[in-house]
C-alpha cells in the first residue's frame, strides 16, 4: 500500500506493495477523519488576518523612503554618471538633438522632473564636481525621481513574495534585503537610470504572477489588466535599457512552459480544443509581444517629436536624418563639388584626413612581406596642404569645367603637392595582409598602363541615382572601381617610417560605416564665391520607422563599441560575491567618498542560498530516482514552481553577461541581485516552517478518488500554516536583519558620502581589498 502522506520532512517510500482489504476500509472510514482536519485547518485561520501583512507593508515601504531620501542633498555636485544622464535631459527641455546607446524612456522621466519643476536645461553637467548650488540647479528634484522608484521597489518586492502566498517571515526577509542593501540605495540617489530599470523589472515579475494567479479565469477582465501590465512593465524595462531584454526572456519562459502545460492533453483542468489553446497564445502574443513593441516605439516618437533642433548627436546620423533638424551647421555649410575642385577629404570615425607625401613604402615589412615601394599614402589628425586632392572626371579628354559631381560618378584623385595619382592595388597593405596597399602614380602612368587601378567610384550612403556630391554632407565610401575594395583606416599609428600616421588601405568587407569619409572643405573656392552662399534651407521630413531603424543601427553599433578598459570595471563572476565595487566621488578635504558597493552581509546571504536552492532540488531529483519521497505535493510545488520562477529570474539576468563584450560594472548585477533576494526569502520559508498536513491530506485524498476535487484557487500563507508554529522562521528573519542592518549601518558612510572617514576607518572597510579612496 501506499503510505499515508506525512507533513514535510517524512520519508515516504513509493509502490512498496499491493492495496489489502483492510487498507481500503482504513481509507474509506478515514474520509470522515479527513473532512474533518480540513475543516478545523480552515477554522485556525483568524480574520483579518491579512492586517498584519498590510501593517509590515506600511512600515517597510516608509523605512525604505526614509533610507533613499536621507541626505539625499549631499552631495550637492554632479556626481559619477549624472554627468550624462543631468546632461540628456538639459538637452530634452533645450530640444536640442543628442545621441545615447541608451532608449530613451528613463531620460524623458528625468526630462519631465526637470520640466515639472521648471528647470530651464541652462545647465550641461559637463563636469564632475560642478557645483549644483551655484548653477542653481533643482538637483534635489531630479535625485528624487529614482529615490521615489528604488523605494517603490523595495514595496513590489514585498507585495511579490504576498502574492505568491509566502509566510510573512519570507517577504520580510526578501524586501529586507533590498531595503538594506547599499547598492541599491547608492544608485537610487543619484540621477541614474538604473532605478527605474530594477523597478520595471521587479513590476514586470510582480503583474506576470498576478496574471498567473487568474489562470483559471482566462480572458477575464482582470487577466487582461494584469496580462497587458505585464507587456507595459517589460516595455519600460527594455525601453530604459537594452539589458532589459533579460526580463522578456524570464517571462517569456514562463509563458513558454505555461502554454505547454495548456497544451497536455491530460491537464488536470480539462484538455483544450486547438481553437481554445490558439487563443491563449495569441493573447499572450499581443500582451507581451505586440503591445510591448508598440509601447518601445511610442517612446521613441516622444524622442524625435521633442528633439527637433541641431546638437551634439548629429555627428552619429546620416545627412539625410540631420536635414529634419532646425540650425543644423552642416547642411547649412554644404556645397556642391564639381569636377576639378581641389577638396580635402576625412574619415568619420577617427576624423583623419587622406593624406600623402613624397616618403615611399620600405620594401620588407616587419613580418618579411614586401610591399611596392610606391608612395605613403596616409592619415593625418591635422590639415595641412598635403592633404589637398583634385577631383578628376575618369575620361581623360573631359575638360568640362563647372560640372557635378554626382553619385556613382567614376573619379580619379589627384595629389596637388606631390602631382601623382591615388591608386590602389593588388599588394598587401602594411598592417591587413588581407586588405589592398593604396599608393599613388605618376600621370602619366594613371592614364596609361594603370588607368583602370586609378579609377574610384563616390558612392554616397543612402544617396539616389544623380544625387548631388556635396561637402560636409554627403558622407560616403570610395570604392576601388576593378577590385571594389572600400578605402578605410583605423588608429593604430604606422611605425617610424610612416611618421606615426594612420593606415590607409582597401577594406573587401565594404558595408561597414567605418568605410564612410566625408569632404570637409573645397579649398580652391574662394570664400565669396557663389557657390558659397547660404539659401534658406527648409527642414525636411523622414518617416519614423526610417528614423527609428537608423537611430538603432547606430545605437547598437556604438553599444558593441564599449570595450575599452576602465579602472573600476568587473567581470560576472565577481558580481555575487561582491569583489570588487565603483568609486563614485570623492572630496579630499572632508575625507568624504561615495563607493558604490552592495551590502557584503546580505550579498553573500543571498549567493549561498542560489547554491543550496540548487542542491536542493538536485537532491530532490537523486531521491525521488531512488524512490524516496522526501516533500509533501504543496512544497514541492511551490519549491519549483514560485521559488524556481525566482531562481530563473536571477539566471536569466546574470548568465547572458558571460558572452558580453562590452565594459561591465556592478550595476549590471542589480536586478539579478533582486531575484536572489526572492529566493532567499522563499528557501527560508523552505527550511524554517511547514504546511498544515491537513491540505496534504485532502490532496491525497482527491488524487486517489476519494473525494472530488474543489474549485481551484490560490491558498494564502495563513491557510497553508495554520495551526504550525513559525517561531523557527522568525528567529531566523531575525537573526538575517539584524547581521545585514549591521553590515548596512557599517558601509553607511561610504553609500551616503558622509560622514567622512579616517584612513584607519578607511581601511577596516576593505574587507575584500575593495579599491577605496585614502583622502590625503
Amino acid at each position: 500500500m501506499a503510505a499515508v502522506t506525512t507533513p514535510q520532512g517524512a520519508l515516504r517510500q513509493r509502490n512498496v506493495g499491493p492495496t489489502t482489504k483492510k487498507s481500503a476500509k482504513d481509507g474509506a472510514s478515514s474520509d470522515v477523519e479527513l473532512d474533518k482536519l480540513v475543516k478545523a485547518a480552515a477554522a485556525k485561520v483568524p480574520a483579518g488576518s491579512e492586517r498584519d501583512y498590510k501593517a509590515v507593508f506600511v512600515v517597510i515601504t516608509g523605512l525604505a523612503f526614509l533610507t533613499r531620501f536621507w541626505g539625499i542633498t549631499h552631495p550637492n555636485e554632479v556626481v559619477f554618471d549624472e554627468v550624462h544622464f543631468g546632461k540628456f535631459a538639459s538637452y530634452y527641455i533645450n530640444r536640442t538633438y543628442f545621441f545615447d546607446v541608451h532608449p530613451p524612456f528613463g531620460k524623458l522621466l528625468f526630462a519631465f522632473m526637470g520640466w515639472l519643476v521648471g528647470f530651464d536645461g541652462h545647465f550641461h553637467f559637463d563636469n564632475i564636481g560642478d557645483s549644483y548650488i551655484v548653477n542653481k540647479v533643482p538637483y534635489v528634484a531630479f535625485r528624487s525621481l529614482p529615490a521615489i522608484l528604488g523605494a517603490l521597489t523595495v514595496s513590489v518586492v514585498y507585495l511579490i513574495m504576498w502574492e505568491s502566498g509566502y509566510s510573512l517571515p519570507a517577504c520580510i526577509v526578501a524586501a529586507g534585503l533590498v531595503l538594506l542593501d547599499n547598492a541599491h540605495i547608492g544608485q537610487t540617489r543619484l540621477i541614474l537610470l538604473d532605478a527605474t530599470l530594477v523597478f520595471a523589472m521587479a513590476c514586470s515579475l510582480l503583474f506576470y504572477i498576478k496574471f498567473y494567479k487568474l489562470r483559471h479565469e482566462p480572458f477575464s477582465r482582470k487577466w487582461w489588466k494584469w496580462l497587458i501590465l505585464t507587456g507595459f512593465a517589460l516595455s519600460c524595462d527594455i525601453s530604459t535599457k537594452y539589458v532589459g531584454l533579460f526580463a522578456f526572456i524570464t517571462i517569456g519562459s514562463a509563458v513558454t512552459i505555461d502554454l505547454w502545460d495548456l497544451l497536455d492533453i491530460k491537464r488536470p483542468g480539462g484538455a483544450l480544443s486547438l481553437r481554445e489553446f490558439s487563443k491563449h497564445f495569441a493573447a499572450r502574443a499581443i500582451g507581451l509581444i505586440i503591445l510591448p513593441f508598440l509601447f518601445y516605439l511610442f517612446w521613441f516618437q516622444v524622442h524625435f517629436s521633442i528633439l527637433t533642433r541641431s546638437g551634439p548627436g548629429d555627428d552619429f546620423m546620416t545627412p539625410e536624418f540631420q536635414e529634419t533638424l532646425s540650425d543644423n551647421i552642416m547642411l547649412a555649410n554644404a556645397v556642391t563639388i564639381d569636377y576639378y575642385d581641389t577638396i580635402t577629404l576625412r574619415h568619420k570615425e577617427t576624423k583623419a584626413y587622406l593624406h600623402s607625401h613624397p616618403d615611399r613604402y620600405p620594401l620588407r615589412y616587419d613580418d618579411g612581406r614586401v610591399s611596392s615601394q610606391g608612395q605613403q599614402v596616409t592619415g593625418y589628425p591635422f590639415n595641412d596642404t598635403n592633404n589637398y586632392w583634385q577631383i578628376l572626371p575618369a575620361g581623360a579628354d573631359d575638360q568640362q569645367l563647372g560640372r557635378h559631381v554626382k553619385n556613382h560618378d567614376l573619379v580619379r584623385l589627384r595629389h596637388l603637392v606631390t602631382d601623382t595619382i591615388l591608386l590602389s592595388h593588388d599588394v598587401a597593405s602594411p598592417y591587413y595582409p588581407t586588405n589592398q596597399e593604396f599608393t599613388t602614380v605618376s600621370i602619366a602612368d594613371a592614364y596609361g598602363d594603370r588607368a583602370a587601378d586609378t579609377l574610384f567610384e563616390v558612392r554616397i550612403e543612402h544617396g539616389k541615382s544623380g544625387q548631388e556630391f556635396k561637402s560636409i554632407s554627403s558622407h560616403f565610401k570610395l570604392i576601388h572601381n576593378p577590385s571594389k575594395v572600400a578605402m578605410w583606416t583605423h588608429t593604430t599609428p604606422l611605425p617610424e617610417w610612416g611618421h606615426k600616421q594612420q593606415e590607409i588601405n582597401g577594406n573587401k568587407q565594404i558595408a561597414p560605416s567605418s568605410n564612410v569619409w566625408y569632404v570637409e572643405d573645397i579649398p580652391s573656392l574662394p570664400a565669396d564665391h557663389k557657390r558659397r552662399e547660404k539659401p534658406e534651407r527648409k527642414v525636411k521630413t523622414l518617416p519614423f520607422l526610417r528614423k527609428w531603424f537608423e537611430l538603432q543601427r547606430s545605437m547598437f553599433w556604438h553599444n558593441n563599441q564599449l570595450t575599452a578598459s576602465h579602472p573600476y570595471a568587473s567581470l560576472p563572476y565577481q558580481w555575487p560575491f561582491l569583489l570588487r565595487g565603483v568609486s563614485f566621488w570623492t572630496q579630499n578635504d572632508t575625507r568624504q567618498q561615495i563607493y558604490f558597493l552592495g551590502n557584503p552581509i546580505g550579498w553573500w546571504i543571498a549567493s549561498s542560498v542560489l547554491a543550496i536552492y540548487a542542491g536542493i532540488v538536485l537532491a530532490d531529483q537523486f531521491s525521488l530516482r531512488r524512490g524516496i519521497d522526501a516533500l509533501d505535493h504543496r512544497s514541492r510545488s511551490r519549491l519549483y514552481n514560485s521559488t524556481g520562477f525566482f531562481f530563473l529570474a536571477w539566471a536569466t539576468h546574470y548568465f547572458p553577461f558571460y558572452v558580453m563584450g562590452r565594459q561591465l560594472f556592478l550595476h549590471h548585477y542589480l536586478p539579478a541581485h533582486l531575484a536572489s533576494t526572492l529566493v532567499t526569502g522563499a528557501l527560508v520559508e523552505f527550511v524554517f516552517s511547514q504546511d498544515a498536513v491537513e491540505h496534504e491530506l485532502a490532496y491525497q485524498a482527491v488524487k486517489t478518488g476519494k473525494k472530488p476535487a474543489a474549485p481551484k484557487r490560490h491558498l494564502t500563507a495563513r491557510e497553508r500554516f495554520a495551526g504550525q508554529s513559525m517561531m523557527a522562521a522568525w528567529i531566523a528573519t531575525a537573526v538575517i536583519l539584524v547581521v545585514v542592518a549591521a553590515c548596512w549601518y557599517f558601509f553607511l558612510p561610504l553609500t551616503y558620502g558622509y560622514p567622512g572617514l579616517t584612513v584607519e576607518q578607511v581601511i577596516r572597510r576593505k574587507w575584500l581589498g575593495y579599491d577605496l579612496h585614502f583622502a590625503k
